[in-house]
């Protein structure tokens, strides 16, 4: 299984249930794992594969200009906009919303999607 991944990704967006949450915008940490086409390997041409720059630039536009209650429906979002827009055969998406909790270091969510056939 051939992959294009994102790990670490850093970003901004309204999230959050209670109204202390949606105050301001919280920092959250955003793991992807893509399916890359088969033919990415075949040739050295970015046009063959998922332009994973154009992925983390798209994901950060989305995620400041939008807002969520619940992790799960911001991971479904994710993985519709990379299966969607980047022609992904499927995607893992975790996200972690850091230091939420007193005494947890991460909670969040994983999702895995694939492809309609």
């Amino acid at each position: 299984m051939d992959k294009i991944f994102l790990h670490g990704m850093r970003v901004e967006t309204l999230i959050g249930v209670y109204a202390w949450e949606r105050q301001q915008t919280q920092a959250l940490t955003v793991d992807l794992d893509i399916g890359m086409p088969e033919r990415a390997t075949l040739a050295d041409d970015i046009a063959d594969t998922v332009h994973y720059g154009e992925v983390c630039e798209t994901v950060r536009r989305e995620l400041a200009g939008r807002d969520f209650l619940l992790l799960e429906t911001l991971a479904e979002y994710l993985a519709q906009l990379v299966l969607d827009d980047f022609g992904a055969q499927w995607v893992r998406v975790r996200i972690v919303k850091p230091g939420i909790l007193p005494a947890v270091r991460e909670t969040g969510v994983e999702i895995e999607r694939r492809r309609s056939a």
